[in-house]
């Protein structure tokens, strides 16, 4: 009795060697993983307290006197805060609404096409824009609408009997330029996403929906849009995590930083880049950068709270 009491805690000591060898090899690929992550994600963290700093470059970071919020009041206290908080609002939220449609439609599309050369080509022809550089986009947009030489102006607008604009005066054109531009190129990898999850349904449930009579129509209705619908709450949320980060070359370069139309393409990452470039304050632009971080934290957290309510299932956490 006694022996046995005695060989318990050596055979869990055993188990445990034998689990330990087990996941090492696991662990050691993981491990540079883990070192990339925390080099790239975690050691920056330490940056943090800048935004609450006025930056003495002789001093150094950690010997700067230490201001508190004034960073923040700096980048709120502008006339320009509204406008660029509104601007980050509405184009993301539109772009998520927008671009998750349209990806969907898409991927539902290339789905009912049977010829694989042929859906391997719309593929690539649809993901292709992704892959440009926006600073080449910048350049293509340019080419459309450049005032002395655009082919817009030139071409287009001529064939329909109407004068030249001068886009990059004009304001009120950004919103709808910006959007299809944004929505040209980041549908793709939407689509590719969904389709690979359009892809992965059983076909069983097609094939029974037939045999009950149900149209095509139908079928997506009630069978694909059900069963892809956690990877789009899932893309869905991390889109809204960033909902106060715009993509700075969209904003930047496509309007070719043209100050004409500030009100309509102005953006807090712009905002802050163009205050560092005049001002060199780098106090403000790492409060905007924190601000934006816990924002989206917090959206994160309220959208997936919803989300649970609705359906634990489909929960990120």
């Amino acid at each position: 009795m006694e022996s046995g009491v005695h060989n318990i805690p050596v055979k869990k000591v055993n188990t445990r060697l034998i689990k330990s060898k087990r996941a090492l090899p696991l662990l050691i690929m993981m491990l540079p993983g883990l070192i990339y992550l925390l080099v790239n994600n975690y050691l920056p963290m330490f940056g943090l307290i800048i935004a609450f700093k006025d930056i003495n470059y002789a001093k150094g970071i950690l010997a700067s006197d230490w201001i508190g919020f004034k960073n923040f009041e700096y980048l709120f206290s502008t006339r320009d805060a509204f406008v660029i908080t509104r601007n980050t609002i509405l184009y993301n939220g539109g772009f998520i609404l927008l671009n998750t449609i349209l990806a969907i439609s898409v991927a539902i599309m290339l789905n009912e096409i049977k010829n694989k050369l042929a859906k391997s080509f719309y593929q690539s022809v649809i993901l292709l824009p992704f892959l440009i550089s926006m600073v080449i986009v910048s350049y293509l947009g340019f080419a459309f609408l450049s005032e002395d030489a655009g082919y817009l102006n030139k071409t287009i607008l001529p064939m329909l009997g109407l004068d030249s604009v001068s886009w990059y005066s004009e304001a009120k054109y950004w919103p709808y330029i910006l959007t299809f531009t944004n929505m040209w190129k980041g549908v793709g990898f939407l689509c590719v996403i969904y389709l690979a999850a359009i892809i992965g349904i059983d076909q069983e449930y097609y094939e029974a929906a037939k045999l009950d009579g149900a149209n095509k129509w139908q079928q997506i209705i009630h069978i694909t849009l059900p069963s892809i619908m956690p990877v789009i709450i899932m893309m869905t949320l991390l889109a809204i995590g960033r909902i106060f980060y715009s993509d700075f070359g969209l904003f930047y370069q496509v309007p070719m930083n043209s100050g004409a139309i500030y009100d309509t393409t102005n953006v807090i990452d712009t905002y802050v880049y163009r205050g560092l470039m005049q001002l060199g304050d780098i106090g403000m632009s790492a409060a905007a950068g924190l601000y934006q971080s816990i924002v989206g934290f917090v959206l994160v957290l309220v959208s997936n709270y919803l989300v649970r309510r609705k359906s634990k299932e489909n929960a990120l956490f």
